[in-house]
């Protein structure tokens, strides 16, 4: 009899809304906001635990410093791009459909039932026999017996009579354990959890056995074997209760709690089994309480349906606890369900009652639908919570006899809105029938093709909807596992079931939001063989949560490499039947090798993708070519396929249907080119970071470590994720790195330069550029991740309790807060495990360890936080800790110190900062100081080969030049060398140079250290060594090293430094180099330095003498033409100087001139022009004019003449203007100091016009003042040789010129006379030849002849007896 639904209104009902929509629902960022959801419970939803990550995936995004989200064109490293990539991958797998979002109001019948064994959702694995030793025992009953599981044990059970039996069906040939002591039958066995702190922590499970007399608790060990199994103890607890009568047949247990309850098989009443370690006042170690009392109605359907009174004999059938709502339900042998909220305080409240005829009610408002699978005479066969966790909205799904699945939701009374969740604190009001499942077509009917189905439209949008199908009626038993698994036995007789399995579309139902005409809950479905009569089933594994929140619960395709494939363990008549669910990896690897030749696989591949899109169908391929695919073998295991052509064809798929890059025209500004940032990366791109992603999930934000504080031992640090875990993931990790590194030729981003090459436009190459920068940032990211778990492996094959406990406060607390992602992709990550090596290699070295085998441990399994040359660090440091201990001064300390100091060296360009300041610290302790300075000179030519501080310091230092930067790192090296040099200098003066003639110790590493020094080859260095003595006032020091680039320091600091120039000069004179002092000297003298006048001279001075001395490899030329340069110049300083003294002994000066005047000449040398012009011919220094006339080799004859008679004319004047000496006094002295001056040069001391010149100022102005010839006097004393004077002399008396003509000539005559007198007395005296030869000496006798007669009677005589005296010299 089928129920008339069709023609019900549509109208609110109480407690029932069935064709109400549900509540909007905001999805922002993935996750579904719940407006009266507590918000307590929102955040402990939001939080998951996939083994050990213990926050959201947007939580771990902020906490490692990447936001989900953030521009493209934000500039990011590649790892902290592909780390991103790793974020939203997660987050998006975080944002899977809850429960209620595709199990949706109304009813649906989607199942892709297939022949095919690559797409069934589970796969037998094998088939385990029943002990003989069971079968001998069960022939020997006499009343009863009862089977059943405890599937997470892998042990089964089995009642004979008063006799309990239990062994691990997994074992070929397992023992028995159990017991059989207790006299009574046995009615009910429950496996639970038990109370908190009652019981023995060894003691994880309680085994609830009801006889017919009492109730008695059994304690349960169990222990994992090493082989993989479990081993299981049985203990007496000596808790039990007497039940009087009654039958139990139901007993269920809370392992949140600890609760135990059950019900007997006459009644309806819920009872409590209580227990504590001992007995109390008015409350027993163990006793019973009956919740609901006899005079509970608690089947009556209520008045509103109106179905009658209750049934004498209705009792309890089924028990089941939600923990994660706080409640149990109940069904009863009349289908009707109870609800009961588990109160806090160890109450029990019933809140709901459920009749079938209610169910029915609510089902039958459902529109259009008509069925007799749902017809009064019905029952429900089974009840499944679903946890909040789960599903916010579901509560419960039921099965009934024809195989119908019937989920409701719940609702309580302080509720906002319709459809909400609960709390353990909050009960339930009203519960709803929400979506009804009808089982799959008849096996009569056509199998669905997967091609066919897929096209089906869902309920309510014109989907065909299968209400009429009997293919699991009648149906005898039936359960749900999360995350919707179903298993269903249908009798087919009184030994066989038939069994129907299914499984939810895990892969369709991620894509329903993109893809509105998939069905909302497909489910994939298979008819498994059995071939017996199922007793029990249970779920061998964990059960499955990818996230613990409806949002992304049910993602099987994110944990399919992550976590344990759910395994599912069938106890029958004959045996154990497990079996196992298939991965989409496996499904799709299985379809690969059913696929058979290219044609099929195409067919399989475009058929994937079409279910499933191309990033998933890109990480299942990709999964399946690293060997992620499972299959069971003929022998019954379960191993990965390797078959090469399966493998072959994955690769295929991910390479040639990875799909393209495209620029997404949103991203890009109006009219503006595309660029990287505009491109969306390929669906293989997002394949293989889902594929990552998954792999590095149950890690990606866990700690790396917990401390645990341990009252033996202190502080106990140990891993977050199991090691064996890293391992798997590492491994999984380094086989995708192969495969990518082995076929990155044939991937477009990985190909390298040589894809460039097959590009045709602008645009394709920037595609490219794009794809290549994601794929590369996701290879790197993998390289870091396989490295940084090899190095959280290490470390935790070392004290790690220790090393976390030497570490300083602040690092440690960073460590305990890094997570996996910190460590794989952030600077800080890096650097913190940085720390932790270091500490390691301390402890090493401080325990006297090897040191090299750590460390090389490390450079060999995770390169970049222990390199080849952080090994050699390692060891040079150990080296020179025992050196240390060693002592200095012995040979085996020393030969530690150079073979420290030479590893080293090799590792110069590794060295940080802190380990070169440790390193010269050291030898500088123990007089290394040879040592620490090379060292930090090697360090510092490592941070710049290519010495660009140098070229900094050679263009002058400019400011904010991007060299500066080289500079100052060599500077922090350089500065570690000056310390050592002062602690070196103390030494040395606090030390004895020499003993017995021997030099000392300290002398002797003096001179090592300053070997070092003067024989290095960077003039950088030594610049600043320099520097650093002039800022120290050490100026004498410079002229004590023996370096070729002092001299090249003194020449760049001279051009601003006059006390750097006198150091060059005097560097140089003190080695030799005179000619290259003289060259210093001369530019001082012509420098800008603010110089007197004197310093100038003195300068000009020292470098003629110097330029003056031979110096080796000086040309005699080059010499030669330096010392006429400097002595140029010297003379026009002297000029100069003459000009300066004239100036201040001047009074035509005015005061206020003076200062202009004095700055001007007694500072840089003046040119001539200025010297004349402005000084010498203004102020009359007419004799000075002459010697600039001289120095500037100006030869006009007239202009000198000129010079000389205004010089006389001067002379005489200022004379007598002073009226001391007399004037030719003074002119005498002016001839003289000029002659001397002008070396009687024949330009500048013209004598033909200064003999006349003179004599006339003598006739005109000094005539009879005197001595009668002081004109030649002076000219004979200055070296004017007699022939010139007599020449001149015959000359003036033969041209009869003004004054000295007429008589006047007897003056000249007289003077004529007197110069020969002198000459011939100076041949007298053997002097040369007679009056300049025979020819002259006659010449001067027929002179003197003439003059006779003109002279005066005294002076006639005179030049007669001279004539005479001539020819005799003549005879």
């Amino acid at each position: 009899m089928s129920i008339a639904v069709a023609q019900t209104p549509q109208r609110p009902l109480p407690g029932a809304y069935i064709a109400t929509p549900a509540a909007n629902r905001i999805y922002q960022t993935g996750a579904v906001l719940q407006p009266n959801f507590q918000q307590g419970q929102v955040a402990a939803q939001r939080q998951y635990d996939g083994q050990g990550q213990n926050t959201a995936v947007a939580q771990q995004a902020q906490q490692s410093g990447h936001e989900v989200g953030r521009p493209a064109s934000e500039e990011l490293r590649p790892i902290q791009r592909a780390a991103r990539t790793i974020n939203e991958t997660l987050k998006l797998d975080f944002q899977y459909p809850d429960l209620d979002s595709y199990i949706s109001q109304g009813p649906s019948s989607d199942y892709d039932v297939t022949s095919q064994p690559a797409w069934a959702p589970f796969q037998k694995v094998k088939t385990y026999n029943m002990p003989d030793t069971i079968f001998e025992q069960y022939n020997n009953a006499q009343l009863s017996t009862m089977m059943g599981l405890f599937a997470d044990l892998n042990h089964a059970w089995v009642t004979i009579d008063n006799s309990f039996y239990m062994w691990d069906y997994t074992h070929p040939k397992p023992d028995l354990i159990g017991f059989e002591e207790q006299p009574h039958s046995i009615t009910a066995v429950r496996l639970v959890t038990p109370r908190p702190g009652v019981f023995l922590p060894s003691i994880t499970r309680l085994l609830v056995v009801a006889t017919t007399a009492n109730i008695m608790l059994v304690g349960l060990a169990s222990q994992t074997t090493p082989g993989g199994g479990n081993s299981v103890s049985l203990y007496s607890t000596r808790l039990e209760i007497p039940l009087k009568g009654m039958t139990v047949n139901i007993i269920e247990g809370s392992a949140a709690t600890g609760r135990i309850f059950f019900s007997e098989n006459a009644g309806d009443d819920v009872y409590e089994l209580t227990y504590q370690q001992e007995d109390r006042w008015f409350q027993s170690r163990c006793a019973k309480i009956n919740h609901t009392g006899k005079n509970v109605t608690a089947f009556s359907p209520g008045p509103i349906f109106g179905f009658g009174q209750k049934p004498q004999h209705d009792h309890v059938t089924k028990m089941a606890v939600d923990d994660t709502r706080g409640l149990l339900y109940t069904l009863s042998s009349r289908s009707t369900i109870r609800i009961f909220h588990l109160n806090p305080n160890n109450g029990l409240s019933h809140t709901i009652t459920k009749s079938l005829a209610a169910t029915l009610n609510d089902i039958g408002h459902m529109p259009n639908l008509q069925t007799d699978l749902l017809s009064p005479n019905i029952s429900i066969i089974s009840i499944d919570p679903i946890s909040s966790r789960e599903a916010y909205k579901i509560h419960l799904m039921v099965t009934t006899s024809t195989g119908c699945r019937i989920f409701y939701s719940a609702t309580s009374a302080n509720s906002r809105s319709s459809f909400t969740t609960t709390s353990t604190s909050n009960a339930p009001t009203s519960l709803q029938v929400h979506h009804v499942k009808f089982p799959p077509s008849d096996q009569s009917r056509p199998v669905m093709d997967r091609s066919v189905s897929t096209q089906m439209i869902t309920y309510g949008n014109g989907q065909t909807l299968h209400t009429t199908s009997r293919a699991l009626l009648p149906t005898r038993k039936a359960v749900r596992f999360s995350p919707g698994f179903f298993f269903c036995f249908v009798p087919r007789d009184q030994n066989n079931d038939s069994l129907f399995i299914s499984a939810p579309d895990t892969g369709r139902i991620a894509r329903f939001r993109e893809n509105p005409g998939f069905p909302k809950f497909p489910e994939l479905a298979l008819r498994p063989h059995l071939g017996s009569r199922c007793e029990d089933i249970g779920l061998v594994s964990p059960p499955i949560a990818a996230y613990p929140s409806p949002n992304g619960f049910g993602n099987e395709t994110a944990i399919q490499y992550d976590s344990p494939v759910a395994e599912v363990a069938i106890l029958t008549n004959s045996g154990v039947h497990t079996y196992r669910r298939r991965r989409l990896v496996d499904m799709f690897a299985s379809d690969i090798k059913s696929g058979g030749a290219d044609d099929g696989f195409d067919g399989e591949i475009k058929k994937f993708l079409r279910l499933y899109g191309p990033s998933e169908t890109a990480a299942t391929s990709l999964a399946v070519a690293c060997g992620q695919g499972l299959d069971v073998s003929v022998d019954s295991r379960v191993a990965k396929i390797t078959d090469p052509v399966v493998l072959d064809f994955a690769r295929k798929a991910f390479i040639e249907h990875g799909g393209k890059p495209r620029i997404v025209e949103n991203q890009m500004m109006d009219s503006s080119a595309p660029t990287v940032d505009s491109v969306r990366p390929s669906p293989r791109h997002d394949g293989l970071s889902l594929y990552i992603s998954r792999l590095v999930r149950s890690i990606w934000g866990a700690p790396i470590v917990q401390e645990t504080l341990s009252p033996a031992t202190g502080l106990v640090v140990l891993p977050a994720v199991s090691l064996s875990k890293l391992h798997t993931i590492s491994q999984d990790l380094l086989t995708l790195k192969e495969f990518l590194d082995s076929n990155k030729s044939f991937i477009d981003g990985l190909a390298g330069p040589d894809a460039l090459g097959r590009v045709s436009t602008k645009q394709d190459e920037i595609v490219l550029q794009a794809e290549h920068r994601a794929l590369h940032s996701l290879v790197i990211l993998v390289e870091n991740i396989i490295e940084g778990i090899a190095f959280v492996q290490v470390l935790f094959d070392e004290q790690i309790s220790e090393i976390v406990a030497s570490l300083p406060g602040d690092v440690r607390q960073q460590v305990r807060h890094l997570n996996y992602e910190g460590l794989f992709s952030s600077a800080n990550g890096k650097d913190l495990a940085k720390e932790l090596v270091k500490a390691i290699v301390n402890r090493n070295i401080a325990s006297g360890s090897n040191v090299e085998t750590v460390a090389e441990a490390l450079r060999r399994r995770c390169g970049s936080f222990c390199s080849a040359d952080d090994v050699v660090i390692f060891k040079a440091q150990e080296m020179l800790k025992r050196a240390s201990e060693a002592g200095a001064k012995s040979e085996s300390g020393r030969n530690l110190l150079n073979e420290s100091l030479r590893l080293f060296k090799q590792v110069a360009g590794s060295l940080t900062m802190e380990q070169l300041r440790w390193a010269v610290q050291s030898f500088t302790n123990m007089q290394f100081y040879a040592g620490a300075i090379q060292l930090a000179l090697d360090v510092a030519h490592e941070a710049d080969r290519s010495n660009r501080a140098l070229a900094w310091i050679q263009e002058g230092r400019p400011q904010n030049d991007p060299k500066s930067s080289a500079f100052e790192s060599r500077k922090r090296c350089y500065d570690l060398i000056h310390e050592v040099v002062n602690s070196l200098d103390q030494a040395s003066l606090q030390g004895i140079d020499n003993t017995d003639g021997q030099h000392t110790l300290s002398t002797r590493r003096r001179t090592e250290a300053y070997e070092v020094i003067d024989t290095s080859e960077d003039e950088a260095f030594h610049t600043d060594l320099y520097d650093w003595y002039l800022s120290q006032g050490r100026t004498e020091r410079l002229l004590d090293i023996q370096s070729p680039y002092i001299i090249t320091y003194l020449q760049r600091k001279s051009v601003d430094d006059v006390t750097i120039a006198d150091l060059l000069w005097r560097y140089h004179t003190q080695r030799g180099y005179n000619h290259e002092a003289a060259i210093v000297q001369l530019e001082l003298a012509q420098s800008s330095f603010p110089l007197s006048l004197d310093q100038r001279i003195e300068y000009l001075g020292r470098a003629k003498a110097n330029a003056s001395t031979t110096s080796l490899g000086i040309a005699r030329q080059t010499r030669y033409q330096l010392l006429r340069e400097v002595s140029d110049l010297l003379d026009v300083a002297n000029i100069q100087s003459d000009i300066l003294q004239r100036c201040k002994a001047d009074k035509r000066i005015k005061p206020e001139h003076w200062p202009i005047v004095l700055k001007e000449l007694n500072g840089t040398i003046l040119p001539f022009d200025t010297l004349f012009n402005k000084y010498a011919d203004q102020a009359g220094h007419f004799d000075l004019c002459l010697l600039i006339y001289n120095a500037a080799d100006h030869r006009n004859p007239q202009d000198i003449k000129n010079t000389w008679q205004n010089l006389l004319d001067r002379t005489h004047e200022d004379t007598l203007h002073r009226g001391e000496p007399q004037p030719y006094e003074a002119i005498i002295e002016k001839v003289r100091s000029l002659g001397q001056a002008l070396n009687l040069s024949e330009t500048m001391f013209p004598i033909s016009d200064l003999v006349p010149l003179l004599e006339r100022y003598a006739f005109e102005f000094q005539n009879g003042v005197g001595p009668e010839h002081w004109v030649l006097d002076t000219l004979i004393d200055i070296g004017v040789p007699f022939e010139s004077l007599y020449a001149i002399l015959e000359a003036m008396f033969y041209n009869d010129e003004a004054p000295f003509h007429g008589k006047n000539r007897r003056y000249i005559a007289n003077e004529i006379l007197y110069v020969v007198g002198l000459w011939s007395r100076d041949f007298a005296r053997g002097a040369g030849e007679i009056l300049g030869g025979e020819s002259s000496a006659a010449t001067i006798s027929a002179t003197l002849l003439a003059l006779q007669p003109m002279l005066g009677a005294q002076k006639s005589e005179e030049c007669q007896m001279l004539r005479l005296r001539i020819e005799h010299m003549l005879r």
